[in-house]
Formats: C-alpha cells, sequence, structure tokens
C-alpha cells in the first residue's frame, strides 16, 4: 500500500495552535508514516516550551525528523532545510515508510517542495562578506535597492542575512535574486505532495487558541526558557523567533509581566493571520475547517479517508 501511491509525501500546514502535529501524527499511525518538522522555530535544540515542540509522548509515538537539532547560536537557512529534509525524506523512503512534512513556515516547504537551488551562485570572497556585515541594516538596505529593488521591496529590514545574501548574489552572478527566485518558481515541482491545511471559519476560536497556548506557555516557564538562552551567544535567525523577542525585555525588567504576555498573544495571532496569507495562495491545498467538526477524533478520521483516496 505504501508505495502504490499518487505522492511523494503528505504536508500538514496551517497556522500555529491549529493542531497540525496532533493530526499528522495519526496519519502517521494509520499509513506507516514518519514525521518532518518544517518548523523554522523547533529545529533549535534550546527552544522548548518557546516552539511549542511536540511533547515526549508525541516524539515517542512517532518518529520526527529535524527537532532540535540545531544549537541557538548558529544561523539557519531555507538552503538549509532544503537540504536536511531531502536527506530525512530519503531515509523515511528507504525504510518504506510515507514522510509526512508538517509544519507552518512557508518558506521551508514551498522551497523544499519546488527544489528551489540556493546554493548556484559562486562564493563570495570573505572579506566581502566581513564589509557587508559592517554595515547598519538600513545602509544594506539601501545596497540592496540600487541593484533590487525588488528584493529590497520584499525582504525585511531586520532580515540581515537575507539582505547580505541578495547584496552577494548580485555582485557575484551580475544579475538580481530576484530574477533567480522566478526562474525556480516556474520550474516544475521537485516533489508531488498530497496537502492538507487547518482553517477555521471562526477566527476567534483559533485566536482563542493561540491565548490559551500562551498561557499554558507561562505555566510551563517560558521565562525561565527564554531568561537561559539569553545568556547564550544568540544567532540572529533564532533572537528573532516569536516569545524569545517578546519575553526578553521582561527578562531585562523593561516591561511587566502581564505587558510581555499580551504581547506574544498579540505576535503570534499576526504571525498566524501572516501563515494564513502565505498557505492561500496555494489552490492545490485541501483545506480542513476544524469547527466544522464535534471533537479532533472526527477531524482525524476525515483526514485519513481523504488521505486514503490517493492510494492505488
Amino acid at each position: 500500500m505504501v508505495k502504490n501511491r499518487d505522492f511523494d509525501l503528505i504536508t500538514v500546514v496551517g497556522p500555529t495552535a491549529s493542531g497540525k502535529t496532533a493530526l499528522a501524527i495519526e496519519i502517521a499511525k494509520a499509513f506507516s508514516g514518519e514525521i518532518i518538522s518544517a518548523d523554522s522555530m523547533q529545529i533549535y535544540k534550546e527552544f522548548n516550551i518557546l516552539s511549542a515542540k511536540p511533547s515526549e509522548e508525541e516524539l515517542a509515538q512517532i518518529k520526527h525528523h529535524l527537532i532540535g537539532f540545531v544549537p541557538v547560536s548558529n544561523e539557519y537557512s531555507a538552503a538549509e532545510f532544503t537540504e536536511d529534509a531531502g536527506a530525512a525524506l530519503k531515509e523515511i523512503e528507504e525504510r518504506g515508510n510515507i514522510p509526512i512534512m508538517v509544519g507552518g513556515t512557508g518558506l521551508y516547504i514551498d522551497s523544499f517542495l519546488k527544489g528551489i537551488n540556493f546554493s548556484e551562485s559562486k562564493p563570495v570572497d570573505s572579506k566581502k562578506r566581513f564589509e557587508l556585515q559592517k554595515y547598519s541594516n538600513e545602509t544594506l538596505l539601501n545596497m540592496l535597492s540600487e541593484v533590487d529593488k525588488e528584493s529590497a521591496a520584499r525582504i525585511h529590514l531586520n532580515d540581515t542575512k537575507r539582505l547580505i545574501r541578495a547584496i552577494e548574489f548580485f555582485y557575484s552572478e551580475g544579475y538580481p535574486i530576484s530574477e533567480h527566485d522566478k526562474k525556480s518558481k516556474l520550474s516544475a515541482p521537485k516533489y508531488k505532495a498530497f496537502k492538507l491545511g487547518l482553517n477555521f471559519r471562526n477566527r476567534d476560536i483559533l485566536y482563542d487558541r493561540i491565548n490559551r497556548r500562551v498561557d499554558l506557555m507561562f505555566e510551563k516557564g517560558i521565562v525561565e526558557e527564554v531568561r537561559k538562552i539569553s545568556k547564550l551567544n544568540v544567532s540572529k535567525t533564532a533572537s528573532a523567533a516569536i516569545g524569545y523577542k517578546e519575553i526578553l525585555p521582561y527578562v531585562n525588567s523593561e516591561y511587566s509581566l502581564d505587558e510581555v504576555k499580551s504581547n506574544l498573544k498579540q505576535a503570534t495571532r499576526r504571525y498566524a493571520k501572516r501563515q494564513l496569507t502565505w498557505f492561500r495562495r496555494d489552490n492545490e491545498i485541501n483545506w480542513i475547517y476544524i469547527d466544522d467538526f464535534e471533537d479532533f477524533s472526527e477531524v482525524a478520521e476525515f483526514t485519513k479517508n481523504l488521505v486514503k483516496n490517493h492510494f492505488k
């Protein structure tokens, strides 16, 4: 059965706190699957409560990949995810199991499925990179605007790594990285995925789940986790994580506990909206509206039947 299917992998996407992990585990149990996490925070070893990693019980039920394997001192990119996820998929297939990619980091998932090659450009000499790292983000953005206005409009001011990468690409290749991205998007997908998306018709239900998750994080000790992490050498990609940057002001005695809790709930709700905006662009996603069902068991049964229809 595992071999006779019309897809390479299953993807389960959606906003934070929508129940992706629990559903993916039920699918994996039913169809001999293993889970590849596509979450830009869960990759970090030290981000446990903060990234809402699967519990020890959940991890024991189904084999998971790409969770807690990168120290917070390291930068991590979509390019590295594409490579690491490819290795995990190959390993899963060699065991005769089905890869199930689960997460809310749309860039990671899209980059992997499309097989976007981030490493085609020639390396920039270390002296040039060191010079770029000395500039402020505002200066980097201005420099990029001069050679690649499209990328400058798309890349966030705080995303130092992508700003430098885009500038490096132009000066090593002689054309904008935005052109490279367009060519990559036009190419056929590398992997065929059966795509599932979780959502809510009533957005207030999702926001209530987010608020309750944040409250639970504080009960579990997220403040102490951030306090310990703040004493380490935290990379720029890790320090941008939602939760870390919102709680740090309390650790530094700048905001009250109530203020940072409120800020984290608001930031997470906004992040959920951005996730939904990203995934809605994909017409191949089969959306499952959680509030159409009485309970989770009905959601799981409905989803398993959807998957079953894609076996030959």
